[in-house]
């Protein structure tokens, strides 16, 4: 089987044309392209130009026809409302259609933008796939974000309407969402002509007259309507990445070529067959959301699952194996950080063994590096294949894995395999040459990227070329630091600005975190380079502790430091580090290695609009003092 992704993978990059070629016939077109690659314009590429196509059509009407209209397109789970609901293909056509119908009452175009600011419902995606059926753009801002980010991405998107919802429900407290979208509103230098809001139970908005309506009542008088045909290289969505200062980054995603990369993604990566149950861990808000939420398993035909919960806290460690059990999920992707939140509640996976998962096949992790003792100790509790892979909210689609469709190849834990066909990945040291196995430099994919990521930033060429071309020409850059092994597996370490500096050494904090992770009684960890007077740069960890564990920290500190010197070497200068007893992070499971390293620099920071809960920053300070560093200060607060 081996052979099998070696073929397809040489095939992809010896023939790249005739390759998407033969996978865009797996989707439906209103019209043929008139070339598959346009590459006139070095080194903005474009896939599919001149083919006319409608990626709600792919998604849901196309299902209907073939007889897949009473098969569930999209299971809704929320243990925080207590509520199961399920959408057949059918349903859920119908409920696009008609809030499709509400856009165009409200003069929604095609080319036009809407800004989606939603909690996990099922109404966020309908309103994806409406704009999706009118040729609109939309742009997901995830729900609850600062107000001063929302407004951000109103003055750059330009939107004609705002769809909401009052608020969303985390475990324990409800946010209000219309106070921090009406703020959003009055700081943005463009307005909304319509914000259509949906009226949870749990907290009832406030309206403003002449600009809100009400999603149910309009809903309730529009008349559905069908799609409209778009070109290839026209937009679907952006996706703002989420940054601290200044306007954040639009990334484009068009609709030829990520319908045709998502679909080839979905029984080529994930193995997943049509009519199979497939579930993505994930929020609508992120890439993840957009591409395996809601996409890519409507495009293959699948039962997707919308999830508002946690992996642990709704109500205990076992929340995502009674969705498993219950919904007969086949193939999970989720976060390593989920995962790492469920070992360190159920280090032994007595929750687990609560529910029948016999039906399960595969778990899929990414949105940051899986460490090697969280991929084995999943392994072991599930006895199903755990496959960690990577790719980017730039990318839309895995840039490494393993290809469970084209056939499993040897899991190396710490990599996450092989390029994925249609990725010519490279690693290339500060000159541009490329690196030798063994040695980690810049991951770059040379140019031109395969369909489905990003053709440019919106309405920011120069700004695309400038953060991802401009340093190795011919290439993307990733942004990414690691390795490729003697045997062309890939290991993605750590941003390229996560590498530190110890006394001229080179050093990953991914390594030194592998390490830290491997110990019996850490459920998760974070190194990151401090400043240091003599080194330049030395290595602090953050450790948290499994549930449990009554040990002394000092014992099990200098354990872990012991480790870092045995395996990594005296070079590496780890002789610092502390017990904390959470990690501050995204809300979509990244730790904030770079707000953690200014507190213990002692630099004033800026509380990112990403971060999960503003609180823990004040407990790493606290721990950071106690250490004797000067730590920074918040400049604002989400």
């Amino acid at each position: 089987m081996t052979d099998s992704y070696d073929a397809v993978y040489t095939r992809s990059l010896n023939g790249p044309e005739n390759f998407w070629a033969e996978a865009a016939q797996a989707v439906h077109w209103d019209k043929n392209w008139d070339r598959v690659l346009d590459d006139s314009r070095p080194p903005f590429y474009r896939w599919f130009p001149g083919g006319l196509l409608n990626t709600c059509y792919n998604a849901l009407d196309r299902h209907i026809e073939s007889g897949r209209a009473d098969q569930p397109a999209l299971i809704y789970d929320s243990p925080v409302t207590q509520t199961v609901q399920t959408f057949t293909y059918r349903e859920l056509l119908d409920q696009v259609a008609r809030f499709a119908g509400v856009l165009s009452a409200q003069g929604v175009q095609k080319g036009d933008r809407v800004i989606i600011y939603m909690p996990m419902v099922p109404e966020a995606i309908v309103a994806m796939l409406a704009c999706a059926r009118i040729g609109a753009i939309h742009s997901v801002v995830f729900g609850g974000f600062a107000s001063h980010e929302l407004a951000n991405r109103i003055t750059d998107a330009r939107p004609k309407v705002i769809v909401s919802a009052s608020c969303g429900i985390e475990v324990g407290r409800i946010i209000p969402y219309k106070p921090l979208l009406d703020k959003a509103i009055e700081l943005a230098a463009v307005k909304p002509e319509r914000c259509i809001i949906v009226q949870r139970p749990q907290e009832k908005a406030t309206m403003v007259g002449g600009r809100d309506l009400d999603w149910s009542e309009e809903v309730a008088r529009a008349k559905p309507v069908d799609c409209v045909s778009v070109t290839a290289t026209d937009p679907l969505y952006i996706l703002y990445t989420s940054g601290t200062t200044g306007m954040p980054k639009g990334i484009v995603r068009d609709n030829g070529g990520h319908l045709v990369a998502l679909k080839w993604s979905m029984q080529h990566i994930y193995g997943v067959e049509p009519g199979e149950v497939y579930w993505a861990a994930s929020d609508v808000g992120w890439v993840v959301g957009h591409s395996y939420i809601v996409y890519a398993p409507l495009f293959n035909g699948n039962t997707t699952v919308l999830y508002e919960g946690k992996p642990v806290g709704t109500p205990d460690a076992g929340a995502f194996w009674r969705v498993v059990s219950q919904h007969g999920v086949k193939v999970l992707f989720t976060a390593p950080t989920a995962f790492r939140a469920i070992k360190r509640e159920d280090p032994n996976g007595e929750c687990m063994r609560k529910y029948d998962l016999s039906g399960f096949r595969t778990l899929f992790l990414a949105g940051e590096r899986c460490d090697p003792d969280t991929l084995l100790w999943a392994q072991k509790q599930l006895e199903v294949p755990v496959i960690d892979h990577w790719w980017q909210t730039e990318s839309g689609w895995p840039i490494g894995a393993n290809c469970v469709g084209l056939g499993m190849l040897p899991v190396k834990p710490g990599s996450c395999t092989k390029p994925v066909p249609g990725y010519d990945v490279r690693v290339l040291g500060d000159d541009g040459t490329e690196l030798p196995p063994g040695q980690m430099g810049s991951v770059v994919v040379k140019l031109p990227l395969p369909p489905g990521c990003l053709p440019t930033l919106w309405n920011n060429d120069e700004g695309y070329r400038k953060a991802y071309l401009a340093r190795f020409p011919g290439y993307y850059l990733t942004g990414d630091a690691g390795y490729k092994d003697e045997d062309g597996y890939l290991s993605v370490m750590t941003r390229t600005d996560d590498i530190i500096n110890v006394a001229s050494h080179r050093l990953s904090t991914g390594a030194l975190e592998e390490v830290l992770a491997s110990h019996p009684d850490v459920a998760e960890c974070a190194v990151l380079g401090v400043a240091d007077a003599i080194k330049g740069e030395i290595p602090l960890g953050l450790i948290v502790l499994k549930a449990g564990v009554r040990r002394s920290h000092g014992e099990i500190v200098s354990e872990v430091v012991r480790m870092v010197r045995e395996r990594i070497g005296a070079v590496a200068s780890f002789k610092i580090a502390t017990v904390v007893k959470r990690l501050p992070k995204t809300r979509s499971g990244k730790i904030l290695r770079g707000t953690i390293k200014m507190i213990a620099d002692g630099v004033d920071y800026q509380v990112p609009p990403t971060i999960d809960d503003p609180l823990i920053l004040d407990e790493i300070t606290a721990d950071l003092s106690t250490l004797g560093y000067p730590t920074g200060s918040a400049r604002s607060s989400v």
